[in-house]
């Protein structure tokens, strides 16, 4: 069932095909869901993986404007015109756009003023910059890109999401998922695979602003937070003290360093950790570290399937971990990217 076999609808978009961004508006909904859970069973397939342990896909809850954050290109040219938009399907230019199917409403609809502030703050020297934009449940919209701290903001500013009575805070500098409708049901399922617990330890590693850590903190009885971006953990600090959690330790630094010390003492029965690294996957330290210091399971939440397969393969093979299920969840419809958590246990 390939791409162009499927029955084809309209898509809603004025740049699609010329923008790279979206790859499936011209497909249902449901038949695109289809494609991406068989893609994923194809390449668990080819890299000798059962494919048995492969779940039905969880469906975002929003097909559009589920983004809270944009990355845009702005370039100005020698004749001083400029541009704001998406990269290309095809070459370097930039797509303009004054709109955006996928974005969260606040930042499509705030994407024509991106652009006129852009423009007035840009630099005579300057000839592109890279702009970030985000929202989140309140619907305010900050957007930074151009001079040096320009990603910075003040607690007092910080973006959110509540998560079952959780208010999470996140900034322009800090890495936070895309798609904020999907959280919920993410936890939730993480939650209903029941080995989470009392006299349990959490790690929540490569941690980022604690999303895990914050969400599972009365489901344990411990939880502790790695994470090395001092901008991350600052988040995470003011998330813990704002949602006063007590039993949540957040240690700077790198996991690789920080966790032998941290997880020595504590029985693979009592620890769980959880993983979510970029589009990169684990690098080759972080797979080493994972192979010596074992907790009793690990979720790993990859955004790549082909690094995620890599990795697998590695820990199945290297240090024994025994693969229990995966689960695909469409963060990003009506894109190719998918995202997949796997559940492994220590053989």
């Amino acid at each position: 069932m390939m791409k162009e076999m499927l029955q084809k609808i309209s898509p809603r978009c004025p740049v699609f095909g010329e923008c790279g961004g979206c790859q499936f508006l011209d497909i249902a909904y449901e038949e695109e869901l289809l494609l991406k859970e068989r893609m994923l069973r194809e390449l668990f397939f080819k890299a000798s993986i059962p494919t048995d342990i492969i779940l039905p896909i969880q469906p975002s809850p929003k097909e559009y404007h589920y983004r809270c954050r944009l990355d845009m290109k702005f370039l100005k040219i020698k004749s001083g015109e400029m541009f704001m938009g998406f990269s290309p399907a095809r070459g370097f230019k930039v797509v303009e756009v004054e709109d955006c199917l996928i974005a969260m409403e606040p930042v499509a609809s705030f994407l024509p003023q991106l652009k006129k502030q852009a423009c007035e703050k840009i630099p005579v020297k300057y000839r592109n910059a890279n702009l970030t934009v985000k929202t989140g449940d309140d619907g305010r919209v900050f957007w930074g890109g151009i001079g040096r701290r320009s990603l910075r903001m003040d607690p007092d500013d910080y973006l959110w999401t509540d998560i079952e009575g959780i208010r999470i805070f996140y900034s322009l500098d800090t890495f936070f998922q895309a798609n904020l409708s999907i959280l919920p049901q993410l936890m939730s399922v993480i939650r209903s695979i029941g080995i989470l617990g009392q006299g349990k330890t959490f790690f929540d590693l490569y941690g980022g602003v604690g999303l895990f850590g914050l969400c599972f903190s009365k489901d344990v009885e411990r939880v502790v937070l790695i994470e090395e971006n001092i901008h991350s953990v600052g988040c995470a600090r003011h998330n813990v003290v704002y949602n006063h959690i007590e039993n949540m330790e957040i240690i700077e630094g790198r996991v690789e360093e920080k966790l032998p010390s941290v997880i020595s003492g504590i029985s693979h029965e009592h620890s769980i950790a959880m993983i979510d690294p970029p589009r990169a996957g684990l690098s080759k330290e972080a797979r080493a570290i994972l192979n010596t210091c074992l907790p009793g399971h690990l979720f790993y939440l990859s955004c790549n399937p082909q690094t995620l397969i890599r990795d697998l393969t590695e820990l199945v093979n290297n240090a024994g971990w025994e693969l229990v299920c995966a689960i695909p969840f469409d963060f990003f419809p009506r894109t190719r990217h998918l995202e997949t958590l796997v559940l492994l246990k220590r053989s």
